[in-house]
Order: C-alpha cells, then structure tokens, then sequence
C-alpha cells in the first residue's frame, strides 16, 4: 500500500480527519522537535513547542498553499515562530554557541526511515557546516536563536552594517553550498 504524500494529508487534516494529522505527526515531530530543542536549549520547552506546533497545525491546515512551497517547510517555519515566541515568553536569552557545543542536534536528527526529506536535514546540515566561521555564526545568531541584526551586532561587537552584508553574504554563500549538495 502507498502511503498518502504530505500533500494529500494536509489536505484531509484541513478536512478535521484525525487519522491524517496522526500521520503527519508520526512523520513530522522528531523533525519538529528536534529544531524547536536546537532553539531552546531546554526538552520540556522543546516538548511543549512541538506539541504548540502541531495543535497550530490541526487549527490552520486549510491555511498550507502547496504551491508556495514544501510542507516541511511550513510546518518548520511554523515550529521556529512558535520556539521563538516560547523563547521570549519565557524571557530566556539565549547563549552562544562554542567550539566545544555538539553537533549531534543537527548531524542525527531522528530518523525512523531514511526519506528524501532525511537526506536534506542532512545535507543542510553539510551545507551550514561548510560555511565560513563568520557566516556560520550570524546563520547560527539569525535563524537558530532568533535574534535580529541589530541585536547580532550587539552580542558580536561588530557595526549594524557589517552584519548586514555577512548575513546576506552568509545566505548567499549557503544556497550554494546546499545547491551544490
């Protein structure tokens, strides 16, 4: 038997099937949670933001527009604005990343069955890894840890405008790298 595409289940999720959002949560929340406890730095609050996440999803599914873009895509963005909002709910700042942090977040994302979608965690994870150190860590301050540019200058020390060019230097320099992957 062939098991329905992300496409097909957000479709019948928007339809108030239980069955179809059950799935998608199987297929989806070690994706989920392991992004939303990058961001926090905490489980419980990773939990909770994963479960946040998904009750958003139930609410919003006839919002997903397949057109603008993958699935996994929505549902991530979806994640980090709401690990976000939890992160600043909780009035937390978060700390910087150091030599000696571990990879294992990224590199081992869980994997109940080796998928396409598996090989581009992975390969996203090759591409933020081959970036310059700079540009790793504005990537690392913008996007993992939701701080703005203006707050990015503060913590590294360095003028407004020259974050502005490494950041989009840095994305410039990633959607090749994960082009080229």
């Amino acid at each position: 038997m062939i098991e329905p595409d992300d496409n097909e289940l957000i479709g019948r999720v928007a339809n108030g099937d239980e069955s179809a959002f059950l799935a998608l949560y199987d297929r989806h929340a070690s994706h989920v949670h392991a992004l939303t406890l990058r961001i926090l730095s905490d489980s419980m609050l990773a939990e909770e933001a994963t479960q946040d996440t998904f009750l958003k999803l139930w609410s919003r599914a006839g919002q997903y527009l397949a057109e603008r873009g993958p699935f996994i895509v929505w549902l991530l963005t979806i994640a980090r604005r709401t690990a976000l909002d939890r992160l600043r709910l909780e009035s937390r700042r978060p700390t910087l990343s150091t030599a000696d942090d571990p990879d294992g977040i990224w590199e081992f994302i869980p994997d109940a069955k080796t998928t396409s979608e598996e090989s581009r965690w992975r390969s996203l994870y090759l591409a933020v890894q081959s970036l310059t150190p700079d540009h790793r860590q504005v990537i690392e301050l913008a996007y993992y840890q939701g701080l703005s540019q203006s707050e990015i200058a503060e913590v590294v020390g360095w003028p407004l405008g020259t974050v502005k060019t490494r950041l989009r230097a840095a994305m410039d320099e990633l959607r090749r790298a994960w082009g080229d992957l």
